[in-house]
């Protein structure tokens, strides 16, 4: 019985260095990705979200990039409970790319209850960046002049994200349009254990 799985080097990647990557690394990369998101099993993803931020970090970014619809309302709930830190991005990725109503409604619903939290610096840019990707109407809300993003903004403590809402959206964007480069590299085949991830047998 697997007991847990863990992240290999290559994935310490999706940590903030995707976008810094040579053209030449990064599609290797990308393909890669592609690979292992065809090989995981639905089994191994749900370990791998049961982790901590790395191992969810990673499981998001194959949910995206094999299209793994099913574990949407997954995503939305641990977008929503911010359990860990740094992997709320990765969620917003994967719920940006799969680009439904459905998808709109769960970054609104992180948005309702953290912009009215100015003291918590969390996945708010992220969240407010795939929502405008998704849906622009359901954003505008937000937007308006004394509304919640600005209230969130402004509100103390002194926030570090100053980047506008539409910098978000075209970040969100661009780690979209990586996903769908990754998902032209799926093979068709059998699902197996991903590479570069450690099984350990239970007893």
């Amino acid at each position: 019985m697997i007991a847990r799985f863990r992240p290999g080097g290559r994935y310490l990647e999706l940590d903030g260095s995707l976008m810094g990557m040579t053209e030449h690394d990064r599609t290797t990369f990308l393909r890669e990705l592609g690979e292992d998101a065809r090989a995981i099993t639905p089994h191994e993803l749900t370990i791998l979200l049961e982790g901590g931020w790395r191992e969810r970090l990673t499981a998001a970014w194959l949910v995206a990039a094999a299209r793994r619809t099913e574990f949407r309302e997954r995503l939305g709930e641990m977008l929503l409970a911010s359990e860990v830190c740094l992997a709320g991005s990765a969620y917003c990725v994967a719920l940006a790319t799969f680009a439904t109503a459905a998808d709109a409604d769960l970054p609104v619903a992180y948005l309702d209850r953290y912009l009215r939290r100015p003291d918590l610096d969390y996945d708010q840019p992220a969240a407010m960046g795939a929502l405008l990707h998704l849906d622009t109407d359901h954003a505008a809300r937000f937007l308006t002049a004394d509304g919640p993003w600005h209230q969130w903004i402004d509100g103390p403590p002194h926030k570090k994200h100053h980047d506008t809402p539409d910098s978000h959206r075209e970040a969100i964007g661009r780690l979209c349009a990586f996903v769908e480069e990754s998902a032209e590299h799926r093979p068709a085949g059998k699902h197996g254990v991903v590479r570069e991830f450690r099984a350990e047998a239970a007893d």
